[in-house]
């Protein structure tokens, strides 16, 4: 297993990445705000790729250079002293002075941990959410597990009603990180994770994997029950579910998505929500086009009412209205073997899906470009393919997997798309 990168190096690519720079963009801004004359381009880009995967830490010349293309601060970037959290350099997440010094103070001695400080870690997570919308999980990885180690210190620290607040911001940061293993498809650091046995049910495909993202995710389970938070109890469930589909399993998919149900009455409609739809993609996986649809309508009716009172439901449900639900069901057609519903539904969703959402474009559109093929329409299903292989092969290894999938259905039918992917798949660079 490859060591995680250091946290440095982490954030010195995603302070690339949120900016949606390439290396090469990045090596033309270090020559712009350079004083002396720098390598040649290939050259800085590999100078660049070694810093960013934490082979070599730059030097002070280099470290200059990057903190003026990037125009923040070195302990911001490289992470000496901004927060007391390894976090991101986001002007977002820098504490005042008094609240610094208030999570300063809890990390030294946990039990002395307040509300603010929790609120803090709320927000950071939040933020890190939407961050990772646009860079995708491999950046954000080390950092948020580097946080969680923080997160549980201060959760032990707490007492009384607080503690259930410190516990369920835990059990959230277990959710994120399992969504993360499953993205990023790394094995995880999670590995040790490994005393809870009956998390450890290891799916088809890569079994090192899912039983890294099924210990985060059982884990959260764990802690959101212990917090009495029966919103992240159930959309805990609902994202294994969502592995298990992943993984090629759809009756267990079912399964879990019928456990998230026995939450409902305790949960909110865009969590049970979540759950219908859940159900519904196990079922078109497995072929079962009415109990499918079935499942989607009840989906739909939960969503609609979820978006009524967005202010009801857990931050994390923020991506979740009904232009993400018209894609869900898209992705359920096209298991179905629909291409014309398929591809109205994600045309859709994907038309109102704004632009910072990298890596689910990168996804819809690659289901998108199946879903022209299986109407025929391989000159549509290449132009959406070109459209978002960039994001693809930046942000979402699965949509790669996709758009291989699409040339490969592409050349079966002697249609010249198929070239043209691959040629993409293979000359972009992340």
């Amino acid at each position: 297993m490859n060591e995680p990168a250091p946290l440095w190096a982490a954030r010195l690519l995603a302070a690339r990445k949120t900016r949606g720079w390439s290396q090469h963009d990045l090596a033309r801004e270090l020559a712009r705000v350079s004083d002396k004359p720098l390598p040649e381009v290939d050259s800085l880009i590999r100078r660049i790729r070694g810093h960013e995967t934490g082979e070599h830490r730059p030097d002070a010349f280099y470290t200059r250079l990057y903190c003026a293309a990037f125009d923040v601060a070195e302990d911001q970037l490289f992470g000496t002293t901004t927060t007391p959290v390894p976090a991101l350099a986001l002007p977002s997440l820098a504490p005042d002075a008094d609240l610094y010094e208030r999570i300063t103070r809890a990390i030294e001695q946990p039990r002395r941990v307040d509300v603010a400080t929790v609120q803090w870690l709320e927000h950071c997570l939040a933020e890190h959410r939407r961050v990772e919308d646009t860079i995708g999980s491999r950046p954000l990885l080390p950092l948020v597990h580097a946080q969680l180690s923080t997160v549980a210190d201060l959760a032990r620290g707490a007492r009384g009603q607080l503690a259930d607040r410190a516990v369920a911001v835990l059990a959230q940061y277990a959710q994120f990180i399992a969504w993360m293993c499953h993205d990023s498809r790394q094995p995880a650091a999670a590995l040790a994770w490994y005393d809870r046995s009956h998390a450890w049910a290891i799916e088809a495909g890569d079994s090192r994997l899912a039983a890294a993202a099924l210990a985060w995710y059982d884990r959260s389970h764990a802690w959101a029950i212990e917090a009495g938070d029966s919103r992240l109890a159930a959309t805990t469930l609902n994202m294994r579910a969502h592995q298990a589909w992943s993984l090629g399993d759809p009756h267990r998919c079912v399964r879990l998505a019928e456990a998230s149900r026995w939450h409902d009455g305790r949960t909110t409609p865009g969590v049970q929500g979540m759950a219908a739809q859940m159900a519904a993609r196990g079922h078109a996986q497995m072929g079962d086009a009415n109990a499918a649809r079935t499942m989607l309508g009840q989906a739909e009716d939960l969503i609609r009412h979820a978006v009524e009172r967005p202010e009801d439901e857990p931050p994390w449900m923020y991506f979740y209205d009904e232009d993400w639900f018209l894609m869900q069901r898209g992705m359920a057609e096209l298991e179905l073997g629909d291409g014309r519903r398929a591809t109205d539904y994600l045309q859709r969703g994907l038309s109102s899906l704004p632009k910072s959402y990298r890596r689910d474009r990168a996804w819809y559109g690659a289901c998108l470009a199946r879903a022209h093929i299986l109407q025929g329409d391989a000159e549509a299903a290449t132009a959406i393919a070109k459209e978002v292989v960039l994001d693809a092969v930046a942000v979402n290894t699965y949509a790669v997997t996709e758009l291989r999938h699409a040339a490969h259905d592409l050349t079966k039918v002697g249609a010249s798309g198929a070239k043209a992917i691959e040629d993409a798949l293979t000359t972009v660079t992340p």
